[in-house]
């Protein structure tokens, strides 16, 4: 079963989002960035590796905090949500077109990621994001 990895920086009582750019089934929703886990790769090496390619800064992953199943494609993709910490706000975008801090409200009036949605249930009963 293939694999995902989201990423989840709160500051504030908010969580870091970013809006992809167009084209592709996921063009212009945003999402908690992250994304593939490659083959023989940890999820917390994904997460590092994504937010360089992406964003072009370090993170320090920490503990999982939430799972999810969706489909792409008819296939099963297992989601996993990490807490992640930005070793810099010095984003150079590039699979993102701009990046925001929200709230649960503000992402539920945004056109999200279907999978990520997923995820919000478990990430609310933490009590972290408003």
């Amino acid at each position: 079963m293939r694999r995902s990895v989201a990423g989840i920086v709160v500051e504030g009582r908010r969580v870091f989002i970013a809006r992809r750019v167009s084209g592709g089934s996921m063009g212009e929703k945003w999402e908690f960035p992250g994304g593939k886990v490659e083959s023989g790769e940890r999820d917390e090496a994904a997460l590092e590796r994504e937010y360089f390619e992406e964003f072009a800064v370090g993170v320090r992953v920490g503990c999982k905090l939430a799972g999810a199943v969706f489909e792409h494609k008819g296939d099963p993709v297992v989601l996993s949500a990490y807490a992640v910490e930005l070793l810099s706000k010095d984003f150079v975008l590039s699979e993102h077109t701009e990046w925001d801090w929200a709230s649960f409200a503000d992402i539920e009036r945004l056109d999200f990621a279907d999978s990520d949605l997923k995820l919000i249930p478990e990430l609310k009963a933490l009590g972290t994001i408003d």
